[in-house]
């Protein structure tokens, strides 16, 4: 049997899995929409990877990562369940060793990870203004009828990018739609909503970060060509993007996933009864909130089955709820 680990970053916009193997190989990935639905969108994830791999891959490992990460993990029974920033740190450093900035902008947040020496010294994210994001063009594509994979070509098409306010998504919108009204073509729109997107995240998340090369852009916006070079024209540096940037922390996990599994082996530890298995169809997996009344703090717990079994529980402040002796609810 080939040994893997599988490694999926799980956000509110897409969801990303890698396979790896324990040499280095990436084996086989996915990029989809989450579509609102985490639970499917896994479900969907890993019939597509179980198509593209071969019947002797054998899943030893499992991380997740992103907003949904406690979600997945306990769904799947994740041996390491990481904060966004180690896991995509990891993932770059994997295949940019000397990487010192990672300057990342997703569908709902945007993040700066400052690397020095291969250790991650600082960080930032930006989780409030949709204006730095990949959402804020995906909305404006639909407003102006261009499809996302035309923006990036359309804006290098521009002479004379327009002056959009890049404060806040109100404001932006405002401003583009009166730039609009006003006559401006659509590839000077679309540049200076790129240009738009880049200032928002320099004057935001960036703010008071130094941004040192080799910088690395990654996530889904990376993607656009016209934000790599307003990028690259507004810091004065190379930007970097590889093609499988978007991945960077599903590959981070899965490779977190294998050292956690090397990890255990070596210490003897017992590995969970849970045999991780592609075929989740079947699967009957339900969540539950609950406000846990036992003291002031009224901690809003989330559990998670599978059919009656408790798998996990988080949102807690105490222990309580990490023993996992509770009743269902």
């Amino acid at each position: 049997m080939l040994k893997a680990s599988l490694g999926i970053d799980i956000g509110s916009i897409s969801t990303k899995g890698v396979v790896r193997e324990a040499g280095g190989q990436i084996l086989a990935h996915e990029y989809l929409w989450t579509e609102g639905n985490p639970v499917d969108a896994v479900k969907r994830l890993l019939c597509s990877l179980r198509a593209k791999l071969p019947n002797s891959v054998e899943i030893e490992g499992i991380g997740t990562t992103g907003s949904a990460r406690k979600l997945v993990g306990a769904m799947l029974g994740a041996d390491i369940v990481k904060n966004e920033i180690t896991a995509h740190a990891v993932g770059t450093l994997s295949k940019f060793p000397d990487v010192r900035t990672i300057l990342e902008i997703g569908g709902q947040d945007s993040k700066i990870i400052l690397i020095r020496d291969g250790i991650v010294v600082d960080y930032a994210m930006n989780t409030l203004c949709a204006a730095g994001t990949g959402a804020f063009l995906v909305a404006q594509s639909k407003r102006l009828g261009i499809p996302m994979e035309d923006m990036g070509k359309m804006a290098l098409d521009s002479r004379r990018p327009v002056k959009i306010a890049a404060r806040c998504a109100v404001f932006a919108e405002s401003d583009m739609i009166h730039k609009a009204q006003t006559g401006h073509s659509k590839e000077d729109l679309v540049a200076g909503l790129c240009v738009a997107v880049v200032s928002n995240y320099i004057n935001n998340v960036g703010h008071g970060k130094k941004i040192l090369s080799p910088v690395v852009f990654q996530g889904g916006v990376s993607k656009n060509a016209g934000v790599v070079q307003a990028f690259r024209k507004i810091t004065g540096l190379d930007i970097l993007v590889d093609n499988e940037s978007h991945l960077a922390g599903a590959l981070g996990c899965a490779i977190l996933a294998h050292q956690t599994v090397i990890a255990k082996t070596s210490q003897n530890v017992e590995k969970s009864a849970r045999r991780f298995s592609f075929e989740v169809d079947n699967m009957n997996f339900r969540t539950a909130g609950h406000e846990c009344d036992i003291c002031p703090n009224h901690c809003e717990i989330m559990l998670a089955y599978s059919d009656d079994t408790l798998l996990n529980a988080w949102g807690n402040r105490c222990q309580k709820w990490e023993t996992k002796t509770l009743v269902n609810l």
